[in-house]
């Protein structure tokens, strides 16, 4: 596999990470320091995932391929509805902003970075070699978080998405979750 290869790879693999990073970061409760938490995590999932389906591979992949993109897809939607049901809810402390989330939002947009690993990196026999290519997949994941959440600070600043910043997050991830679960 070549460099270029990897990285289309890569950044195919961020778009997930990407979009429900920008759902977040319209979130008027969000701080930097959750921003950094969820890019962390995202960056993280996508190698740790990768990483143990290159080890997974043939076996898993015959079994299970469909469970999860259902499972993440399921679990994306879930977080929209606790989304927009905060957007309500007048209190402080965001469930969505808690460590739970940190994992649960990392490992559901970094399960097909787990089928990838299955289908793409199996065959690899260095382990070095499928060390390096999981880890600039999270590497390239941890950049567009970042990136992703600059941009909705840019998106915030249109009164009408600051407004209803808490709900547009929220039907964007419920419809990207419908999305990712049924095609």
């Amino acid at each position: 596999m070549n460099i270029i290869d990897l990285f289309v790879i890569a950044l195919a693999l961020s778009l997930d990470a990407f979009a429900v990073a920008v759902s977040l970061g319209l979130s008027p409760n969000i701080k930097t320091r959750n921003e950094i938490m969820f890019s962390l995590s995202f960056g993280f999932f996508q190698f740790l995932l990768s990483y143990i389906g290159s080890y997974l591979g043939g076996y898993v992949e015959r079994n299970i391929i469909s469970v999860p993109e259902v499972f993440g897809g399921g679990i994306i939607a879930l977080i929209g509805v606790i989304m927009i049901k905060e957007g309500m809810d007048t209190k402080k402390q965001f469930i969505l902003f808690s460590f739970k989330m940190y994992i649960i939002l990392g490992i559901s947009v970094s399960i097909d970075a787990l089928v990838v690993g299955f289908s793409s990196f199996h065959h690899i026999t260095s382990t070095y070699l499928t060390l390096l290519y999981t880890v600039f997949i999270g590497l390239v994941t941890l950049l567009m978080c970042f990136e992703a959440f600059i941009l909705s600070k840019y998106l915030k600043k249109i009164s009408i998405i600051a407004e209803y910043a808490e709900y547009i997050g929220g039907i964007i991830l419920i419809v990207f979750g419908i999305k990712f679960m049924f095609y």
